[in-house]
């Protein structure tokens, strides 16, 4: 790097790092407060709120990055502007582009800084906030329906080859991935119902295998109709032959990671779960939408720091009289507040009205990378 590239870098992440801890605990104090509602259940005590709060610290960090870089860099070249500092770097040659790269250049270890926490940190330490919590309160994990979890499972039998459907139902996810309370409805290629086992518990058994004990399994077997009636396909007639196990070991594709769904939302997953998941969902004909929305607006969310920073350099061409350097602060801080909001809102949108993924991740970061342009475009001429 140059050396003036090395100056803006100094005081970029200088600020960049104060601006972030300032922020992360500004919103940790409001889930603090958030969190004092479940404070007295169980045996959830303050320690495990504000334990809970501060594993979250790692996602906020993901989400309040681009911001911060965007609040940081507008205030840096706002001091400069004030001081008269960037005028002199523009005397001495530094056009609008080469300034424009050196940012960017600037803004590469903020991106792979996101990469890192959006896929390895935070992820993991969303999902022991979340285990902290439930096993505080005693609870289990499910979805909105009183019957449990719904899960549909698609798989080649290995004696026949002949695909099989199942419908499973758990009951309760345990925060320690453990399924309580399991009906698997098991169909075969023709979807005839061929087997129902209920089970009190599993446990999954690497690879594909889920351990399950007390194990009641019926199995359904066709009975021929009597000499001389035609079947009836709309009323069939079956022999249930049922046998009780104490441990029964499954085949199955699902696996905690699939299951893991229920403890994290999809926007705080990380890439490579979001993309096994999708994955699982379109073997079995289910709806992606939102997950492909949210693995790409994970891809493509780091790279809003570049889009921030380049929002960020017309205020370097803003002479001190155009704007005190709190207003510009403040400005920054609603067009950072503003892409937030924007970007989340279209997100919901595209979900709603199933607009490609990859184009309703990408629409927000685009427009405000239009209009940080077109303001370094205006700023340079005047």
């Amino acid at each position: 790097m140059r050396i003036y590239e090395k100056y803006f870098a100094r005081q970029v992440y200088l600020t960049f790092i104060f601006i972030l801890f300032a922020f992360s605990g500004l919103f940790f104090f409001f889930d603090l407060i958030n969190e004092l509602n479940s404070v007295g259940h169980g045996n959830y005590k303050f320690q495990y709120a504000v334990l809970r709060v501060a594993l979250q610290t790692p996602s906020r960090f993901y989400e309040i990055i681009p911001v911060a870089a965007l609040i940081s860099a507008i205030y840096v070249f706002a001091q400069m502007a004030a001081n008269s500092e960037y005028t002199i770097f523009r005397v001495s040659g530094l056009a609008t582009n080469q300034a424009l790269r050196s940012l960017l250049k600037i803004g590469i270890p903020l991106v792979i800084l996101t990469y890192i926490i959006g896929e390895v940190v935070g992820p993991y330490t969303d999902q022991l906030s979340e285990r902290v919590r439930l096993e505080a309160l005693g609870s289990s994990v499910s979805s909105n329906f009183q019957s449990g979890v719904w899960v549909k499972d698609t798989l080649t039998s290995r004696a026949d080859g002949e695909q099989v459907t199942r419908f499973v139902n758990v009951g309760q996810l345990q925060p320690d991935a453990t399924i309580t309370n399991v009906r698997i409805y098991e169909f075969d290629s023709k979807f005839r119902l061929s087997n129902v086992r209920i089970a009190k518990s599993g446990k999954y058994q690497p690879p594909g295998h889920w351990a399950l004990t007390d194990v009641t399994d019926t199995q359904l077997i066709d009975v021929a109709p009597d000499a001389g009636k035609p079947a009836d396909a709309l009323n069939p007639v079956y022999r249930a032959k049922q046998v009780t196990l104490p441990e029964y070991s499954l085949r199955s594709e699902l696996t905690p990671q699939i299951l893991s769904v229920l403890l994290v939302a999809p926007e705080r997953m990380s890439m490579f779960n979001l993309f096994r998941y999708i994955q699982h969902l379109t073997e079995n004909h289910q709806d992606t939408q939102r997950y492909e929305i949210a693995l790409w607006r994970k891809l493509l969310y780091p790279f809003a720091v570049f889009v921030m920073l380049v929002l960020s350099l017309p205020f370097a061409y803003l002479h001190t009289r155009a704007g005190v350097v709190g207003m510009k602060v403040f400005g920054g801080i609603m067009l950072g507040m503003s892409f937030q909001l924007f970007n989340t809102l279209f997100s919901h949108i595209g979900n709603l009205n199933t607009w490609p993924a990859p184009l309703t991740a990408a629409t927000p970061a685009l427009l405000y990378l239009v209009l940080g342009l077109v303001g370094l475009k205006w700023v340079d001429r005047h």
